[in-house]
């Protein structure tokens, strides 16, 4: 079966009702080890209602990697991830990077948001070898089946039911009010969180930072902009310039002649150097390319990948395909639960006059593919409403370079706050709090969120060099 790996879900949480306040007792964890960090944590499984006012219950998992220092500060970090379909046990390397400084003080709970990670994943099973092989029609025909033998009840995995369950691990847990890091969808999480519940919320930290009225499928303009920007500084670049002269011309190309008939690829496995076919369609073409664009330093490869595919060397593009596929699968995004998201709430609201205005040939097959897959998810649409204001201080960061959700996401999304602050860093793409300074600053603004965060050393962050050839980028 396909492992469908999609966009960013960008949704507008509905308000959901209160619940009464934390218990007297916290919750009792256990220790834990969990791959991607080395110590003994805790873990907590917090039953709640699958549905409200029904008897299901759903087992939510959390991590908890208590505070570095004796005497903690009372207001924990709690981490969202993305996706959706990313789950906060997938997220713990982040512990070492993003989250060191703030460690040293605070708790950080990462959330498994239902329906990711160990809070019952939804997910299909995966041959990446058997799915290499498969046409786009026959991938998506695979998805359907999965969905159609899933017994999960698909529309109670909504971004509301994920705020009220962050809502039930404070409570359960003990803690008065909580600060919320979200990345990317995690964004969209935090502040569904803050609006329905502001008396937990003391602070939130949002990377990547999704707009109320951001559309999944309607990301054409920003990666299209990604895309030119990057041919557009290898352009610039004299040694890009002078190894790869016709780059546009050869990406479009490329994309032309998938577009009149898909590749079928002879070729060495680049994992286990056995001869396999391999598919290879626009469709493919361009989702490798789109995602790439996420990490600069990913994206810099592109032109040497591009180049060696326009010449018929299909091997290092195909490499750097299969990398989703490397991962163990327990670490992999959910498919299922991005798709019951998505369908609910996004895919209603991607309207004709949106589609035609945000049309690019990155994001073309991607609305398509989801009308498909929407109809076998078959779930209700979520009611849209207007976004209420935060009053809890924000800092909103962003990479200049973001193809998902860029510095205009942000200021979206600070329209509708009342204490914001908004950092960009000149050199990063979809992620910033790891890099350079930014976990000092994570820290400085929990210290004090009222407080004005100078943001100039994050013009520091380097650009990463091109590839230029197969021994990889340029010193």
């Amino acid at each position: 079966m396909l492992k469908s790996i999609l966009l960013l879900g960008a949704l507008l949480a509905a308000a959901v009702p209160a619940v009464q306040a934390a218990p007297a007792t916290p919750a009792q964890t256990r220790s834990c080890h969990l791959p991607g960090v080395e110590e003994a944590l805790r873990c907590l499984t917090l039953p709640v209602p699958l549905e409200p006012g029904k008897p299901a219950t759903l087992d939510l998992h959390v991590t908890i990697a208590p505070a570095l220092r004796q005497g903690a500060r009372p207001d924990p970090l709690f981490v969202l991830a993305g996706g959706p379909g990313e789950a906060g046990s997938d997220v713990l390397p982040l512990l070492s990077t993003a989250f060191k400084r703030v460690r040293a003080t605070r708790d950080i709970v990462f959330v498994d948001q239902r329906g990711t990670g160990l809070s019952g994943k939804l997910e299909c099973p995966s041959d990446a070898d058997a799915d290499a092989q498969l046409s786009d029609a026959d991938a998506d025909a695979a998805l359907r089946r999965c969905i159609a033998a899933s017994k999960a009840p698909f529309a109670a995995y909504t971004t509301a039911a994920a705020a009220r369950d962050i809502e039930s691990v404070r409570r359960a847990l003990g803690y008065d009010k909580i600060n919320l890091w979200g990345g990317s969808y995690g964004t969209r999480l935090a502040q569904a969180y803050a609006r329905a519940y502001p008396a937990g919320t003391r602070a939130l930290l949002l990377d990547a930072v999704a707009a109320p009225d951001q559309v999944i499928p309607a990301g054409g303009h920003d990666s299209q902009a990604a895309l030119d920007q990057l041919f557009a500084q290898c352009a610039r670049d004299a040694a890009c310039a002078r190894a790869y002269p016709n780059l546009r011309g050869e990406f479009d190309a490329l994309v032309g002649k998938l577009d009149a008939a898909p590749l079928t690829l002879n070729l060495p496995d680049p994992r286990t150097a056995r001869q396999v076919d391999v598919t290879m369609t626009s469709a493919r073409l361009l989702d490798t390319v789109r995602n790439m664009l996420y990490a600069p330093a990913d994206a810099r490869r592109l032109p040497f990948l591009v180049h060696s595919a326009s010449a018929g060397r299909w091997q290092p593009f195909v490499a750097r395909r299969n990398l989703a596929a490397d991962f163990s699968p327990d670490g992999s995004p959910a498919t299922l639960l991005h798709l019951a998201v998505v369908c609910a709430e996004d895919m209603p609201r991607f309207t004709p006059a949106l589609a035609a205005s945000d049309a690019s040939p990155l994001t073309r097959t991607l609305a398509d593919r989801l009308r498909g897959l929407c109809r076998a998810m078959n779930v209700p649409a979520v009611p849209e409403t207007p976004p209420t204001r935060i009053a809890a201080p924000v800092l909103l960061l962003s990479g200049a370079l973001d193809p998902v959700t860029p510095p205009r996401r942000a200021q979206d999304a600070a329209r509708f706050m009342d204490h914001a602050q908004l950092l960009t860093a000149p050199n990063a793409g979809h992620g910033v709090s790891q890099l350079g300074c930014a976990p000092r600053l994570l820290r400085t603004f929990l210290d004090r969120p009222d407080a004005k965060v100078d943001g100039a050393c994050l013009n520091e962050i380097p650009a990463p060099t091109f590839q230029l050839g197969s021994a990889g980028p340029q010193p």
